[in-house]
């Protein structure tokens, strides 16, 4: 058996058989932490006798590893998080210890699986630490911000850095700066850039770029009309070079509270003596 097929099957449960007394010990053990799915690990349990099984104690070592990443990284954004707060601070102590924050960090650790990447993680990392010491924006919207972290992508998120501070840039000058390169307009690739500015714009993180009053009052522009007859209006290509994008106000909090890395106030070594 080659080593991809062998790592096929440690990851899977054995449609029939036994497994060892530990792997009977562990599925009944997290039978009794979750009441619904007790009776479907009983009925797995009841399935196996107790001779050994690699293959499940691959897949129970392949499970308990997993866990321990995730519980990993989770303490590392704790104590990232704590190493940029001034505790001594109050108001930044207060904050930390209320009910509304600890809901924040409750709801964070509750989808974790929403950090799928390390910049994903120093996302959230970010906005924790910049909602810890700072309320530029309520804790509604910062559970909201919490939800874009799951809800889009990393080129999403490279198209929002990439508009901030440079309002009225194109979809092309965009393409560019994020470093992609000439691909078709029919192209797959266009598509999903298509795609990702209409979730950004219908998401009310980015808008169509336009001139405002020292109200922020629109700017009418002087309308322009077609000559008859000259066809049909040519479609808009995925990386024109006319409409510019600006973030909203809340795009520009995003960036605050996302992408704003606090200085670490406590040195300290991540890695275990």
């Amino acid at each position: 058996m080659d080593h991809d097929t062998d790592s096929v099957e440690a990851h899977k449960l054995p449609e029939s058989g036994n497994a060892s007394k530990f792997t009977r010990g562990a599925l009944s053990a997290v039978g009794g932490a979750v009441p619904f799915a007790g009776g479907i690990f009983s009925a797995i349990v009841g399935a196996w006798s107790e001779h050994e099984q690699d293959k499940v104690n691959r897949f129970l070592k392949h499970w308990v590893q997993m866990l321990e990443d995730e519980l990993k990284e989770k303490e590392e954004t704790i104590v990232e998080i704590m190493g940029r707060l001034d505790l001594q601070d109050k108001a930044i102590s207060e904050r930390v210890e209320s009910p509304s924050y600890q809901s924040l960090i409750k709801k964070t650790f509750r989808e974790w699986s929403c950090a799928e990447s390390e910049e994903k993680r120093e996302y959230i990392r970010n906005i924790l630490a910049n909602a810890a010491s700072c309320q530029v924006s309520s804790d509604d919207v910062v559970r909201m911000y919490i939800d874009w972290i799951n809800l889009y992508s990393e080129m999403h998120f490279q198209v929002i850095g990439a508009i901030y501070n440079s309002d009225g840039i194109t979809r092309g000058e965009i393409w560019r700066k994020i470093g992609k390169g000439r691909v078709r307009e029919d192209s797959a690739d266009a598509d999903l850039y298509k795609l990702l500015f209409r979730d950004l714009s219908t998401g009310g993180i980015i808008r169509q770029f336009k001139a405002r009053d020292y109200m922020g009052n629109v700017i009418p522009k002087t309308s322009q009309s077609r000559p008859k007859g000259s066809g049909r209006k040519p479609s808009v290509s995925a990386f024109d070079e006319i409409e510019g994008y600006e973030l909203t106000a809340l795009g520009k909090q995003f960036i605050h509270y996302a992408m704003t890395d606090l200085p670490m106030r406590i040195e300290f070594n991540a890695e275990p003596e």
